[in-house]
């Protein structure tokens, strides 16, 4: 695994380099920068607005008695999303924006997992609880 991490600490900067000077040729030194911050600036708002979306569905689940299991490997995706993003270069933007498409990380999710690891939609265990009024609550001794 660390033999992987090494590899792709290499070759990924260097092809990167690479496409950025054949970009550059084409269109302009400039432009390519351009558009390199403009994918990043575009990439930025849609984790942001995914990223949201997530949570408040995460949220909503909670309320229902879920557990968002699935939601939190999705926040991580595109948390990785993000670095892809903000890291400057072509390649690295495209593996980025395929993070922030949901069926690509939801196809992720179930490849890389487990069978059985996510818990199942619906309901999860029920809790049965007593609320306790005001009206019912001990004195205050101090």
């Amino acid at each position: 695994m660390l033999r992987i991490f090494f590899i792709l600490f290499v070759t990924v900067p260097l092809v990167e380099l690479y496409v950025l000077i054949r970009v550059g040729a084409g269109i302009g030194g400039l432009n390519t920068i351009l558009l390199c911050l403009l994918t990043a600036a575009i990439g930025g708002l849609l984790i942001r607005w995914q990223g949201l979306t997530t949570l408040l569905d995460a949220q909503r689940r909670l309320a229902m008695g879920e557990l968002p299991a699935e939601h939190a490997f999705h926040g991580a995706l595109l948390a990785l999303a993000g670095v892809l993003l903000f890291t400057p270069g072509f390649i690295t933007d495209a593996a980025g924006f395929l993070l922030l498409v949901p069926p690509v990380r939801r196809w992720l999710i179930r490849r890389f997992l487990p069978p059985g690891s996510l818990p199942p939609g619906g309901r999860g265990d029920v809790i049965d609880v007593e609320v306790i009024g005001p009206d019912r609550l001990p004195r205050d001794p101090f």
